[in-house]
């Protein structure tokens, strides 16, 4: 009798045990990267980090504040003609050629005479000429001067181009004071005084004289992020991220064939999308049938930036249960000892 009543309990606890590894494969997808957002983190300014790269020069002004040293403070300094400022407590310094930070260093080393552990910020606040700002994913982004009259590919070949990673869009941000920027997607925004437009580099590649090869004016900021990228995960072929480069989406078949196409177990008919949600660590999951896409009964679905494609295992009611068993039967076991050691 008390056999009967183990046999009965073990097989209670195996099917409910079955439906909730079911449960959880279901919500948690394997293989999907795991995404975290912390919407109180600090992010870097990155115009803040391009100005500190900037290299001085003759005609540059700058305005230097040290913690108790109030005597630097007090006026700006020019670099003279042959890259030098004269300081009072300092004295004459060699700006020319550094970067600012380096000029911050430099200025910290021959303070600590007079102060311990010196505070330094040098601060830019006239340029020697014309400035434009190179921002992001440039081989060598930072501060360029324009010295006449420059085109944007003239400055991509100055800064050296784009780093492997970067995306194929390029923003450019423009005072109204110097004009609107004169391209067709163009977008004007009178409340802060900016005109702003994105760029493809296939128009200022493929074109001989592309319209989008604008020439740049004073103070024009010059931005590219990475590339924007979807992600293949599951049952496909290789498993990782595809740069949407240029293009604002990509469709379910073409990632499949650049990821080498689905494995021999996997589920078409239970395929998810995984897209991330504005502003949350969170990500939606949208069910896809691929083999209704595949057959050409349903429509190809776009995947959009940071998009997740999971392909999930087809599993045989055996496959749950042999699992469950993993886990159920040393439980099981240890009830059986107690019960005889009763």
């Amino acid at each position: 009798m008390r056999s009967k009543r183990l046999n009965f309990v073990m097989m209670a606890v195996l099917v409910g045990l079955s439906s909730r590894i079911e449960a959880q494969q279901a919500a948690t997808p394997l293989g999907a990267p795991h995404i975290t957002a912390s919407p109180n983190q600090l992010v870097p300014n990155p115009m803040e980090q391009v100005r500190a790269n900037y290299v001085l020069g003759p005609n540059d002004q700058i305005l230097i504040r040290a913690v108790q040293v109030d005597e630097l403070g007090q006026r700006p300094y020019r670099v003279d003609t042959e890259g030098n400022i004269d300081l009072p407590l300092i004295g004459i310094v060699k700006a020319g050629g550094l970067s600012v930070d380096q000029l911050e260093a430099e200025l910290a080393k021959r303070l600590t005479t007079y102060v311990r552990n010196p505070q330094v910020s040098v601060t830019v606040v006239q340029y020697r000429s014309e400035p434009v700002f190179f921002i992001g994913a440039f081989r060598a982004p930072g501060i360029y001067s324009l010295q006449g009259r420059r085109t944007l590919v003239e400055m991509l070949s100055s800064v050296g181009g784009l780093q492997p990673n970067a995306s194929r869009r390029i923003t450019i941000t423009r005072r109204l004071e110097y004009g609107p920027l004169m391209l067709p997607n163009a977008v004007v925004d009178k409340t802060t005084n900016i005109s702003t437009v994105e760029i493809g580099m296939g128009s200022l590649r493929d074109n001989v004289s592309p319209a989008e090869d604008v020439v740049l004016q004073p103070y024009d900021q010059i931005s590219v992020s990475r590339s924007e990228m979807v992600f293949a995960s599951g049952e496909v072929g290789r498993v990782g991220g595809v740069e949407l480069e240029e293009r604002e989406f990509i469709s379910v078949t073409q990632l499949l064939s650049i990821s080498g196409g689905l494995t021999h177990d996997a589920d078409t008919e239970k395929a998810r999308v995984l897209r991330p949600i504005l502003n949350t660590s969170k990500r939606a999951e949208i069910p896809l049938n691929l083999k209704l896409i595949l057959t050409g009964r349903a429509d190809d679905y776009p995947l959009m930036p940071n998009d997740v494609l999971y392909i999930p295992r087809k599993r045989s009611r055996e496959d749950i249960l042999t699992r469950a068993s993993v886990v159920v039967v040393p439980v099981v076991l240890s009830a059986v000892l107690y019960a005889k050691l009763r």
